[in-house]
């Protein structure tokens, strides 16, 4: 078999199988205890969002990134092709990488990209399932930038099946709810605890920790957040009850119409953060000297400290 076919069979089975050990691991090492597996949302998050919403906008992508090098015709001169598959693979991971998260840091400031994120962050539980609730407009940016890429710089096809497999792993671990500290690794990549606080219905300035797989960018500019012996006081969106639950209703609940808040210098901002008693109390951790403390064991339970 050639390595496309054999990404091609290899690519559904290890999504298949980490979801299987994320969500074992989960119900052993739950890092918020009481969280289910079939909570509020499962049935649009994985039969709406992850399968029907991931083909339908497969095709579209796949048939833009064709029209694109059709009227251009860029993979033909093979910019690419010359490297070994991992160079190709380690350069457009680290490329996209930094791109998504100045874009996702963008989208927490701009109202408009804000529209296109903010499903996402309505999930008031986070899991291994919850990273896949994204509105379409913003998987076909994310996904077109970062596919067409290779498409047009000639990049071996199996590439593409390769970071799809990557993004889909990697996007379901720092979603999960598993209690793992990963020490001084987290200073390079992105893991579940930090993601988390990401995910927080309380934040400071516009947020933190906007990296997805690196986490090296969050401490580059200083938005990680890593709060010692502390937890994130819940999940989901700030002052929106009414946003919908449905799927189609995220969906269209992008284009309702702007406010004059929307516009204004308090969009994104957390009013609550400077409550007594709230979040704002936890150290500002933005640097190495104030991350907190963590270790590789899975299950190292601290007090949330958040009650």
């Amino acid at each position: 078999m050639s390595h496309l076919t054999d990404w091609a069979i290899l690519s559904p089975l290890a999504i298949a199988l980490s979801a299987l050990v994320y969500i074992a691991l989960e119900r052993r090492f739950p890092y918020d205890p009481g969280q289910q597996i079939f909570r509020k949302g499962w049935f649009d998050d994985f039969v709406l969002y992850t399968l029907v919403q991931s083909y339908v906008l497969g095709l579209a992508i796949n048939g833009l990134i064709a029209w694109i090098d059709g009227k251009s015709g860029l993979s033909r001169l093979h910019l690419v092709s010359g490297l070994p598959v991992w160079a190709q693979l380690a350069g457009f991971f680290v490329v996209h990488d930094f791109y998504i998260y100045w874009f996702h840091r963008l989208q927490h400031r701009n109202p408009v990209l804000w529209r296109t994120h903010e499903a996402h962050h309505s999930a008031e539980q986070v899991d291994w399932l919850a990273g896949s609730r994204s509105h379409a407009l913003e998987i076909m940016i994310n996904q077109t930038i970062e596919f067409a890429p290779m498409v047009l710089l000639g990049a071996a096809p199996e590439v593409a099946l390769m970071k799809g497999t990557l993004d889909a792993v990697w996007g379901m671990f720092i979603h999960s709810n598993i209690d793992v500290r990963l020490g001084a690794l987290q200073r390079v990549i992105n893991g579940p605890e930090a993601h988390r606080w990401h995910h927080s219905s309380r934040w400071r300035d516009h947020g933190f920790n906007y990296g997805t797989k690196l986490a090296i960018w969050d401490w580059m500019f200083g938005t990680l957040y890593l709060p010692e012996g502390r937890k994130p006081p819940g999940y989901g969106l700030l002052g929106e009850s009414t946003y919908p639950t449905s799927f189609l209703g995220q969906q269209l609940a992008a284009f309702r119409r702007f406010t004059k808040k929307d516009w204004s210098a308090e969009f994104g901002l957390d009013p609550r953060w400077n409550e007594p008693g709230a979040v704002q109390s936890l150290p500002r951790a933005t640097g190495s000297r104030r991350a907190a403390p963590l270790t590789l064991a899975a299950g190292s339970h601290r007090d949330d400290g958040t009650s």
